[in-house]
């Protein structure tokens, strides 16, 4: 099983252009699996064989995380990792069968993703305050994150040369490294301008401008600022909302929904968002509940709703 693991991340990283973070996500949780089932085998037994794994060490395996109190959504993502490394297994002439092809998925919990209102969303881009070089790179980190819909991995992935400021876009580079162009708007292509211009007469932006990889968001040292960094800039800032902090994804979540409520095609979203299938881009509809029901009061003969009054809040137009 270790040297089935070593060639399926060899493949995950070669074949598949894998992030560094998926990689060690499967890596992990796949010798968290040997780890467990070597504890169900004598201690004198030979190393376990990808060919000895049965669907029922799998569901063992499950309820032995649920016993640990794993959330649901873990137990999905493990499970997951199993399935695709037998069925790199199975195609390699590794492994007869899937035997995780046979183990249903834990049912999840029905939720509805965080999403910013658009007043908060407004008020969240101005807590960074001053013209130091922290404040401007945290207005360009939220501004950006708010304007894309990047994950925060593909914000800290991007590279100067992916901006395209003349047309208002910027390359983003996604799950499997797939590459999509989308929109960046001009507030927050102004928050970039102001936040490389502080860069600019330091010794680090000229060290950096000699490389064809140069990051847009950088640290203090001037090395490529981390998923980690940006985390935890969203939540010192959220912390300030009144429904508390959030994290960067819920920025992507605000982008999507706030679109939606404005009247943009799904499809477009889709594009935006790095998408592989529409469903993915589809749990949006439920909570564009404001261009719902400006489409119902809009078209509906009898819809019956006061003039003047926002639609689901019941409160008076400004």
């Amino acid at each position: 099983m270790e040297d089935a693991i070593r060639a399926f991340v060899t493949f995950l990283e070669v074949e598949r252009g894998a992030s560094r973070e998926t990689i060690r996500g499967y890596r992990s949780d796949l010798r968290q699996f040997l780890s467990y089932a070597g504890t169900l085998r004598p201690a004198a037994a030979s190393a376990l064989t990808p060919q000895e794994v049965d669907p029922l060490t799998i569901r063992g395996y499950l309820a032995w995380l649920d016993r640990k109190k794993e959330k649901k959504a873990s137990l999905a993502r493990k499970l997951a990792a199993l399935r695709s490394f037998f069925r790199f297994m199975t195609r390699e002439g590794l492994a007869g069968q899937n035997p995780a092809a046979e183990v249903r998925t834990p049912k999840q919990p029905q939720y509805l993703p965080r999403v910013l209102t658009k007043d908060d969303a407004n008020a969240l881009m101005e807590f960074p305050e001053g013209d130091d070089l922290s404040a401007r790179r945290d207005r360009a980190i939220l501004e950006t994150l708010y304007s894309t819909g990047a994950r925060v991995s593909e914000l800290v992935g991007m590279n100067v040369e992916d901006l395209n400021r003349s047309d208002g876009l910027v390359r983003l580079r996604g799950k499997g490294r797939k590459e999509r162009i989308v929109p960046i708007g001009t507030v927050a292509l102004e928050a970039l301008r102001e936040y490389h211009a502080s860069l600019r007469p330091s010794a680090i932006s000229h060290q950096l401008s000699a490389r064809s990889d140069t990051p847009v968001f950088t640290n203090n040292r001037g090395g490529r600022l981390t998923a980690r960094s940006v985390e935890r800039i969203v939540e010192k800032y959220s912390r300030r909302l009144s429904g508390g902090s959030v994290s960067p994804h819920a920025l992507r979540h605000s982008f999507a929904t706030h679109l939606l409520d404005e009247g943009a095609d799904l499809r477009a979203i889709q594009e935006m968002l790095g998408h592989a299938s529409l469903a993915t881009t589809q749990k949006y509809t439920h909570l564009a509940t404001d261009h719902l029901l400006e489409v119902y009061d809009r078209a509906h003969p009898r819809a019956g709703r006061p003039s003047g009054v926002r639609p689901g809040t019941g409160t008076t137009r400004p």
